[in-house]
């Protein structure tokens, strides 16, 4: 299990979570090493250009929604630089991105999911996965 799959799990628990993802994938949106605010989202609010922590073809990525499918209740996962990850269902999606470096991601606090979220705190070093 990797460490983003930790910060999944506890972000599906109901965790707010603080960390540290390395990689240049989200260039300029997150920068490696950029302290991010994860937490538990209502996956029938989002929208395309939200950062989200989800899971596609089994690895967590913390990336864009680049797409929408709301009839079959999914979203397509892509990085900053063009690449797109692939599919995934609501259920994989875990969290949403609501802070870059202590400034919030705009509309990202309004689709937390209703349950009040725990504050975590996971290692500082986490990967951000470069694909």
């Amino acid at each position: 299990m990797g460490k983003l799959d930790v910060v999944a799990a506890r972000v599906a628990a109901g965790a707010l979570v603080e960390f540290r993802p390395t990689g240049s994938s989200m260039v300029p949106l997150i920068r490696s090493r950029d302290l991010v605010a994860v937490a538990p989202v209502d996956p029938t609010t989002l929208e395309v250009g939200d950062i989200v922590l989800a899971k596609v073809a089994g690895t967590v990525y913390l990336h864009l929604i680049s797409a929408l499918d709301v009839p079959r209740g999914r979203v397509q996962i892509s990085n900053n630089r063009g690449r797109v990850n692939g599919w995934t269902n609501h259920d994989r999606v875990f969290g949403i991105c609501i802070a870059v470096e202590g400034i919030s991601r705009p509309g990202a606090k309004k689709k937390i999911r209703q349950s009040p979220p725990r504050r975590g705190h996971v290692g500082a070093d986490l990967p951000n996965s470069e694909s």
